[in-house]
C-alpha cells in the first residue's frame, strides 16, 4: 500500500453507507430527513440500553436498594451519557471528519497522516488502531447477542414458564437475519427510523408514567448524588461502573456514521430525541424502583402495564433487529476498508444495489459473525450474563478514539499542547476508569470480545507482515523495467495486435507475468500497460486524481490507479481514463496479465514458521485478485510462481 496519499482531492464521489443502510441519495435530503434516518441507524444500539443497563446495576445484589443509592445510580448514568456521548462524541470528536467521513478507520488514517513525519510514532498509532479495529468485531457478535436476548427476556415477566423459550427464539430470530443480509437492506432500511422513533417516544412516555408518580426523583440530574455517592461508596462505584457504561453501548456509531448523515442531523437528533428519551426512561426505572423495589429483577419491562407487555415485546425485539443490522452493515464497511488498506486479504464482495454502493454483503463476515454470536447466545444464555463481556471491548475502542482524537487536534489542527491535553485529558481518564472497572469482568466473560479482537488482529498483522516480506522477496528478485525494455527492444519479438494490461504491484520492476508470456508465448501486444493499483488512507479519491501515467517508449505506459478506503476499485473502469491521453485503449482487445503466486513457508528469517503457514493459507484461500479488480473474466491470462518466505 502506498501512503503518501494526497492532500485533497476534487470531484469526491457520493459517500458510500458504511455502518449504514440507507441510501448514499440521504446526503441530498432534507435535514428532517436526514434526522429521521439517523435516528433509525445510528441510534438503534444505544436505544436498546435500557433493556439491561439499569437491571445490571442492581444485579450483583451488593448495592441495597436504597433512595440514596437509586439516586447516585441515576445520577451516575444521566452524566455518563453528558460528559462521553454529549460532550466527548457528539461535541469534540464529531470534528475531527476525515474528509467528510467518521469512524476508527477515518480518524485512524487521518492521525496517522497527522504524524508521518514521525515514522515510529505513526507505526505504534497503526497498531493501537488496527487493535481497535479488530475490538469492533468483538462487540460485533455481543451487541446482536445482548440486545435480542434482553429483548425477548420480556417472556420472563410476561410468563415465568416462558423462559425456556428465550434463547431458541433469540437464536432463530438472529438465524433470520443474516440470512437475509445476502438480500440486501434498502427496503428495512427505510423502515429503521420510523420504527425507532415509536421506539424512542414509548420508553419515553414509559418513564414519563412512573415520574409523575414520584417527580422528586428528577433531583438525580444533579451531578451532587454522583459525587457523593462515589464519594460514600469508591470502590463499589469503581466496580459498578463496569455495569453503568451500558448505558453508552453504541456511542461509537454517532462517529462511525458521520459520513452518511453529517454532523448536524447526529447532534439534533441525540440532543432532541435521543438523549431526553433515554433519560426519562432511566430516571422512570429510578421512580418504579423507589415505589416497588421488587421491579429490580426486570426494571423495563416492570414499567409496562400488564396489556402492554406483549407488544412492547415485540417493539423492542425489532429495536434490538435494528440495533444488530445497523452493526452488522457496519462489520460489511469495516472489512472492505481494512482489505483496501492492506490488513485482510482479498474477499468477494457482493453489492446488493445498484443504486446504493454502500450497500454491500461479505459471504465470510456475515456467518463468522453469525457462528460467534450462537456460540455467545449458547455459552451466556442470558443478557445478564452477557453485560460480563460487555464493555471491556467498547471503553478500549473508547480509549483509542479519545487517544487518537489526541494526535489529530495537536498535529493535524497544530492546537497548543496545553489546549489538547485539556481537549482530551479529561474523557480519556474518564474512560481509563470505565476501561479498569471492565477489566474486573474478564474472568467473568470480559475474555470473550478479547479472544475474538485478538484473533483478528493476529490474522490482520499476520497478513499484513507477510505481504511486506512478500513484496520484499520480489523486489530483491525483480529486474529495473525501464532497463529491462531498451534491452528486450535492441532485438525485439514479435509484435501482436491488441493491448496487454499487465498487474505488478511494484511500479518500474518487471511483473513476472511478463517474463512468463516473453518465455512461453514468444511476443508482445502492440500495446502493453504496467499497471499498480495503489490504496490509500485517505476516505475518497476522486476521477482527476484516480491516474497517474508515464511513457516508457515502444508503445509501453506505466500507470498507477489511486483509490481512498472507500472507493470501489474497479480497473477496466479506471483504464477508460486514457482515452484522449495518448494511449487508448479498446475493452475488446485489451488482455489482462496477472501472476498467481504460491507462498512456500521457509524456516529462518521472516515471521515464525506458524505465522508463515497461516499467511500462506490466507493467500491461497484469497479471492481471485480479478475478481476483486472488476476484470473481465474472458480476458484475464494467469501465470504462475512460487515465493520463499
Amino acid at each position: 500500500m502506498h501512503n503518501g496519499a494526497p492532500a485533497s482531492h476534487g470531484n469526491r464521489p457520493q459517500p458510500q453507507a458504511g455502518s449504514q443502510v440507507v441510501s448514499s441519495s440521504a446526503s441530498k435530503s432534507s435535514l428532517p430527513s436526514l434526522v429521521l434516518a439517523a435516528i433509525g441507524v445510528v441510534y438503534g444500539d444505544i436505544g436498546t440500553s435500557v433493556l439491561y443497563a439499569m437491571k445490571e446495576v442492581f444485579a450483583s445484589g451488593h448495592l441495597a436498594l436504597t433512595t440514596d443509592n437509586i439516586y447516585g445510580i441515576l445520577s451516575l448514568i444521566f452524566w455518563t451519557l453528558t460528559i462521553i456521548v454529549s460532550l466527548k462524541y457528539v461535541v469534540l470528536v464529531l470534528r475531527a471528519d476525515n474528509e467528510g467521513e467518521g469512524g476508527l478507520i477515518a480518524m485512524l488514517a487521518l492521525a496517522s497522516q497527522a504524524v508521518k513525519d514521525k515514522p515510529r510514532l505513526r507505526g505504534v498509532l497503526l497498531s493501537v488502531g488496527i487493535f481497535g479495529t479488530c475490538l469492533f468485531y468483538g462487540d460485533g457478535v455481543i451487541t446482536p447477542a445482548i440486545s435480542v436476548l434482553g429483548a425477548m427476556e420480556g417472556l420472563n415477566v410476561l410468563a415465568p414458564g416462558l423462559e425456556k423459550y428465550v434463547v431458541p427464539l433469540t437464536l432463530v430470530i438472529l438465524f433470520c437475519l443474516f440470512a437475509v443480509q445476502k438480500r440486501g437492506t434498502a427496503g428495512i432500511g427505510r423502515a429503521f427510523g420510523p420504527i425507532t422513533v415509536v421506539w424512542f417516544a414509548v420508553i419515553a412516555a414509559l418513564g414519563v408514567f412512573h415520574i409523575v408518580d414520584n417527580p422528586v426523583i428528577l433531583l438525580a440530574l444533579n451531578p451532587y448524588y454522583a459525587a457523593v455517592f462515589s464519594w460514600s461508596h469508591p470502590i463499589l462505584t469503581f466496580v459498578l461502573l463496569g455495569a453503568v457504561v451500558l448505558c453508552v453501548t453504541g456511542a461509537e456509531a454517532l462517529y462511525a456514521d458521520l459520513g452518511h448523515f453529517g454532523k448536524k442531523p447526529i447532534r439534533i437528533a441525540w440532543f432532541a430525541v435521543v438523549m431526553p428519551a433515554l433519560t426519562l426512561n432511566y430516571f422512570g426505572q429510578g421512580a418504579l424502583l423507589l415505589s416497588n423495589p421488587e421491579a429490580v429483577k426486570n426494571p423495563f419491562y416492570m414499567m409496562a402495564p400488564s396489556w402492554a407487555l406483549v407488544p412492547l415485546v415485540v417493539l423492542a425485539t425489532a429495536a434490538a433487529v435494528i440495533a444488530s443490522q445497523a452493526l452488522i452493515t457496519g462489520a460489511f464497511s469495516v472489512t472492505k476498508q481494512v482489505i483496501q488498506l492492506g490488513y485482510l486479504p482479498r474477499l468477494n464482495i457482493l453489492h446488493t444495489s445498484t443504486r446504493d454502493t454502500g450497500q454491500i454483503y461479505i459471504h465470510a463476515v456475515n456467518w463468522g459473525l453469525f457462528v460467534a454470536i450462537v456460540l455467545a447466545v449458547v455459552m451466556f444464555k442470558t443478557s445478564g450474563n452477557l453485560a460480563a463481556a460487555y464493555g471491556i471491548a467498547v471503553c478500549t475502542d473508547m480509549l483509542i478514539t479519545t487517544l487518537l482524537t489526541f494526535f489529530v487536534v495537536r498535529y493535524a489542527w497544530h492546537y497548543p499542547l496545553g489546549l489538547c491535553v485539556a481537549a482530551t485529558g479529561v474523557f480519556f481518564a474518564v474512560d481509563l476508569v470505565f476501561w479498569g472497572s471492565n477489566l474486573l469482568k474478564l474472568f467473568d466473560g470480559g475474555w470473550f470480545p478479547l479472544a475474538i479482537g485478538g484473533a483478528v488482529f493476529t490474522l490482520m498483522t499476520t497478513w499484513k507482515d507477510g505481504r511486506a516480506l512478500m513484496h520484499s522477496k520480489i523486489r530483491a528478485e525483480s529486474m529495473d523495467l525501464s532497463g529491462f525494455l531498451d534491452s528486450l527492444f535492441i532485438s525485439p519479438p514479435v509484435r501482436v495486435p491488441g493491448t496487454a494490461v499487465f498487474l505488478t504491484a511494484d511500479p518500474g520492476t518487471v511483473p513476472n507475468a511478463l517474463l512468463h508470456n516473453l518465455k512461453h508465448n514468444k511476443v508482445l501486444h502492440e500495446t502493453n500497460l504496467f499497471v499498480t493499483v495503489r490504496n490509500h488512507e485517505v476516505p475518497w479519491i476522486g476521477l482527476d486524481k484516480r491516474l497517474e501515467i508515464e511513457r516508457l517508449g515502444h508503445d509501453c505506459w506505466q500507470v498507477r490507479i489511486d483509490y481512498g478506503f472507500k472507493n470501489d476499485t474497479n480497473v477496466p473502469k479506471a483504464l477508460q481514463q486514457l482515452k484522449g491521453r495518448g494511449c487508448d485503449i479498446e475493452p475488446m482487445t485489451t488482455s489482462y496479465f496477472l501472476s498467481r503466486d504460491t507462498v512456500v513457508p521457509t524456516l529462518g528469517g521472516g515471521m515464525a514458521i506458524w505465522r508463515e503457514k497461516l499467511f500462506a493459507q490466507m493467500h491461497h484461500n484469497a479471492s481471485a485478485a480479478a475478481d476483486f479488480l472488476k476484470l473481465p473474466s474472458n480476458s484475464v491470462v494467469e501465470m504462475g510462481s512460487k515465493i520463499e518466505i
